[in-house]
């Protein structure tokens, strides 16, 4: 008798929670938004530079890395340096401060790393409200990239202006401006209110003009190194540095799945496979770059392929711990570190 009474109280729990699930979930739902929406995010962070890893994926499929990107938040100033499929929407969720952003810049022209290009202007624009185009800072050619995704948003803008009006969707604020770097130049890409970024060329041959970048504020300092081989003047150019963003590849996996296409009869797959790892480094690479410059932490990112579980991502640092004396992480999107310019601290929180 006791049993049917406790069944038939579970039984009546259940149906009451049934019945009762869209009324929890509108709560939920309004509760989130209460403590979300419009809210800026970045507030609470300490005065100093903010990095938002939004990508760290790469061109192989995976449903839980973007591609490569990272936002900066370097005092009251924001910038977005590439822009890889689908890293924008999360730069969104990780509550980067679009309305601050001064500029985004590109790496190099590997479709990976500026798919998302049209998205952030878009973004910039909107969420945003821009009234002036967003500079794009990158390689010989960003002009024709950013003239492209311009064109490809264009009947986009029409519609967005006659849908909101251009009080808010204004028409100056559209698209973006191109500006072209040559660090031979001088390696000044960006200075103001305190904030310098640095550029240098790396080498991702056979594309040309492949660049890494360096933001100092506050007397903090982190360095996004693009796409490269093992470089000693990357090295050169993070000394002093807290953090170095570094991309990696590993070979021995990215070689296995060479091997298994090939057996399955998809030889040009196969022959991309062992193409890519003659102009990236391993993460033994990136860790020996990482050891000569001195930084603090070591962040792993542009992951080639992305490591799912804890194991996979063991086997993917090889010796690499080894080689490095400092902190070293494999990314994940949705991390954000944070450099404080008061101390010497580096934090690491997961905003996804």
């Amino acid at each position: 008798m006791k049993r049917l009474a406790i069944l038939a109280l579970v039984v009546v729990v259940a149906l009451g929670f049934w019945l009762g699930q869209a009324r929890i979930g509108q709560f939920l739902f309004d509760r989130t938004v209460d403590r979300n929406v419009g809210r800026d995010a970045a507030a609470r962070l300490p005065d100093g530079i903010q990095a938002y890893l939004c990508g760290s994926g790469s061109p192989l499929p995976d449903a839980e890395r973007a591609g490569p990107c990272i936002g900066v938040l370097a005092g009251k100033q924001a910038f977005v340096f590439d822009a890889g499929s689908g890293a924008i929407r999360k730069l969104g969720r990780m509550g980067f401060p679009m309305e601050r952003l001064e500029a985004g810049f590109l790496t190099h022209l590997h479709s990976d790393h500026l798919d998302g290009l049209g998205e952030l202007m878009l973004q910039a624009w909107m969420a945003g409200g821009r009234d002036t185009p967003l500079p794009i800072y990158g390689p010989p050619g960003t002009d024709r990239v950013v003239a492209g995704f311009v064109e490809a948003y264009s009947i986009d803008r029409g519609y967005r202006i006659a849908h909101h009006g251009p009080e808010v969707a204004r028409p100056s604020g559209f698209g973006g401006t191109a500006h072209i770097l040559d660090p031979a130049k001088g390696d000044i890409a960006w200075q103001g209110d305190g904030v310098t970024i640095r550029v240098i060329a790396v080498d991702h041959r056979p594309v040309d003009n492949a660049y890494a970048y360096r933001i100092d504020y506050g007397g903090r300092a982190l360095v996004i190194s693009g796409d490269t081989v093992k470089s000693d003047a990357l090295a050169q150019f993070a000394k002093g540095a807290d953090v170095l963003f570094h991309e990696a590849l590993n070979p021995g996996m990215i070689g296995h799945i060479g091997k298994t296409l090939a057996a399955r009869g998809n030889a040009d797959a196969a022959k991309i496979m062992a193409d890519i790892p003659d102009y990236h480094t391993s993460p033994e690479e990136a860790a020996e770059v990482a050891q000569e410059a001195g930084v603090k932490a070591l962040v792993l990112y542009h992951l080639v392929p992305g490591p799912p579980v804890a194991p996979v991502a063991k086997a993917f640092l090889g010796n690499a711990e080894e080689k490095f004396d400092g902190e070293l992480r494999i990314g994940e999107d949705g991390m954000l570190v944070s450099l404080p310019t008061h101390g010497e601290s580096i934090e690491f929180d997961d905003l996804l």
